[in-house]
């Protein structure tokens, strides 16, 4: 039975909340302000936070930052009312999980504080991950022998079955589409549906449109009313592919979706409420997107619950020949010709390419060579690889290093320069010329943003 620790200076408020949290099975504890909630925290068992940011004596900010240095892995929600979403936005930078804005129903509250406490256990058993992995995952028509995709399958396998929000990262043709659908698969909406929208693909003028439907004259052509997407996935599930390029105006309305579970359609009055989970997808740092100020912090972080990064192929080349023997399977079957396998020498030269179109350029690659191929089996000379225009000694490409990206190199940099500076970023942040802002982000990308800041050297 989880314990909740309430801090809210009114008297009332206080307790309704105990009430509530009580009848749906938790034990709480509760205090009027954020000193004799501290006090609490030292001498009790707490499993959750759920504090008021504005409170007598010591502020919200104070008390989540002295919660934090007493247990960083406690998991804190914050109250705030609509004027200060501002605040409420600061506290999730400083470590809060989620926040709820007044006025609020207890139904609300109860629901933010069992999703917070499926993603601590989430998180707690993921800190044993690796050792877990002598449990190998296998999923149909998914190729995952290597120990990065077997993280990323049982990272899927656990938060499947809680109606958390998920953030799936990774380059394009990492197979997001697919991990998307394998949650929804896996997960207690199985039975509903699974419907899919790209922002990229459909103009932005249209995109809210699409993803929450519109009346009747709202707008020229508009003949007849359509339910837009989120209606069309009420009990399962929508992937939302591209989030990153998703304009201001409808974020704003995603926001309200996620926090509410509600909207209008375009040119309509009347509110729909739906049970929808969301998982966003994109191929964008979406962190430096904060820094530019294109997307909104308060959707961010309501977005980033579990973030699941998928790694590029070259991270993972231990899988390319099983991959390439499922891919040939499968366009062997809608051949004419009978294929056998691809030959020892045909997978070595796979696996040198450096792969800049992940997984879905080695399918076309193989489609390719089974259509091209005389068979039975797949040979060097049936491969061929995209390797792109060769690269002119002027072109800008010309100065990177054979077979990596930008983001690559820019990552190599980043490394070595954090290295250098024997892991202080205000240093490395100096030597690179970047805000220490802007390298924590970087870092964070590159799975170093959490170490501890070293002093510089004398």
């Amino acid at each position: 039975m989880a314990t909740i620790l309430i801090i809210e200076d009114e008297a009332r408020m206080r307790r309704l909340i105990e009430l509530n949290l009580a009848e749906g099975g938790f034990q709480t504890l509760s205090a009027p302000s954020g000193e004799a909630g501290l006090d609490l925290l030292r001498r009790e068992h707490v499993d959750l936070l759920l504090t008021d940011l504005k409170l007598p004596g010591m502020g919200g900010l104070e008390l989540l930052q002295a919660a934090k240095r007493l247990q960083a892995a406690l998991p804190v929600i914050v109250m705030t009312a609509y004027g200060t979403v501002e605040t409420a936005v600061e506290a999730m930078k400083a470590g809060a999980s989620d926040y709820v804005l007044k006025p609020f129903s207890l139904a609300e509250m109860r629901m933010v504080v069992e999703r917070e406490l499926d993603v601590r256990r989430l998180r707690e058993e993921n800190r044993s991950l690796r050792e877990a992995l002598g449990q190998r995952y296998d999923f149909p028509n998914i190729v995952a022998r290597s120990a990065k995709m077997q993280e990323v399958l049982a990272l899927v396998e656990r938060v499947a079955s809680t109606p958390s929000t998920i953030l799936l990262g990774g380059e394009t043709g990492v197979g997001k589409d697919l991990i998307a659908r394998l949650i929804h698969q896996r997960s207690t909406r199985s039975a509903g549906p699974f419907v899919k929208i790209n922002s990229t693909a459909i103009p932005e003028t249209l995109l809210e449109s699409e993803l929450f439907g519109y009346e009747k004259g709202a707008f020229t052509g508009a003949v007849a009313s359509k339910p837009g997407k989120f209606e069309l996935a009420d009990k399962g599930t929508l992937l939302l592919d591209e989030i990153g390029d998703v304009p201001a105006i409808t974020q704003v309305k995603l926001l309200r979706v996620l926090q509410e579970r509600e909207f209008e359609r375009l040119g309509g009055t009347r509110t729909i409420k739906v049970d929808v989970r969301l998982i966003a997808a994109t191929n964008r740092d979406l962190r430096a997107a904060l820094e530019q100020g294109t997307f909104r912090e308060d959707l961010y972080y309501r977005l980033n619950v579990v973030p699941i990064d998928i790694p590029p192929l070259r991270e993972h080349k231990e899988d390319i020949p099983d991959l390439a023997n499922l891919f040939l399977a499968r366009f062997a079957q809608q051949s004419s010709k009978t294929f056998t396998a691809i030959t020892p020498e045909a997978l070595a030269k796979l696996m040198d390419f450096h792969w800049p179109g992940n997984v879905r350029q080695l399918e076309n690659i193989i489609e390719r060579a089974t259509a091209l191929a005389p068979g039975p089996a797949i040979s060097p000379d049936d491969i061929h690889l995209d390797s792109g225009r060769a690269r002119s000694q002027d072109s800008p490409s010309a100065l990177l290093p054979e077979g990596k990206t930008l983001d690559q190199w820019e990552d190599e940099i980043i490394r070595e320069a954090y290295r250098r500076a024997n892991g202080n970023k205000s240093q490395a942040a100096r030597a690179l010329g970047l805000s220490r802002n802007a390298l924590r982000y970087r870092l964070e990308k590159i799975g170093i943003g959490d170490e501890p800041e070293k002093d510089a050297a004398d």
